[in-house]
């Protein structure tokens, strides 16, 4: 094999093992994560979106969607268009984020979520999760089912 064959092979294998690496650094559902922690661990990503690799945050907010909510969103590509759309954009690299439980039962779980956007506005969210029942890989896992449309609450200049 030629030295330039070698390099280019060399070149695209780091690449994809560095690729493989960064969607790996993603967390997945499991029944130990709290409803709170499945919020927090998506609002973290949505606020350090390109952080591990682009879009990074939005995928990682996909992975503890309902799959009842991924049908009404459509697939991940629909995904980051709604989450960069003018609707839910300020969730993207918010500064800060709140969360506060207003009610749950042992199959969901519903919450006040006040984030901090870059441009220093305060919006609400009602954001609700749900154990997930059916059998398979996300049995007893808390799911993300509804996020509300933002209510902004004012700058805090």
């Amino acid at each position: 094999m030629s030295k330039k064959l070698h390099l280019i092979y060399s070149v695209a294998i780091i690449f994809l093992l560095n690729f493989s690496i960064s969607k790996a650094e993603l967390q997945t559902p499991n029944s130990i994560i709290l409803p709170a922690e499945v919020i927090k661990i998506q609002l973290i990503g949505l606020m350090n979106n390109d952080e591990k690799f682009k879009d990074s945050g939005i995928e990682q907010t996909w992975n503890f969607a309902h799959p009842e909510n991924k049908k009404n969103t459509g697939p991940l590509p629909n995904f980051k268009m709604m989450i960069k759309s003018r609707s839910y954009q300020m969730l993207l690299n918010h500064l800060n984020h709140t969360i506060t439980n207003v009610g749950s039962s042992d199959k969901w779980a519903q919450f006040e979520v006040i984030i901090l956007d870059k441009e220093k506005i305060y919006h609400k969210f009602n954001w609700q999760v749900e154990k997930y029942t059916k059998e398979g890989p996300l049995k007893d896992c808390w799911l993300t089912t509804m996020v509300s449309s933002p209510i902004p609450l004012g700058s805090s200049i």
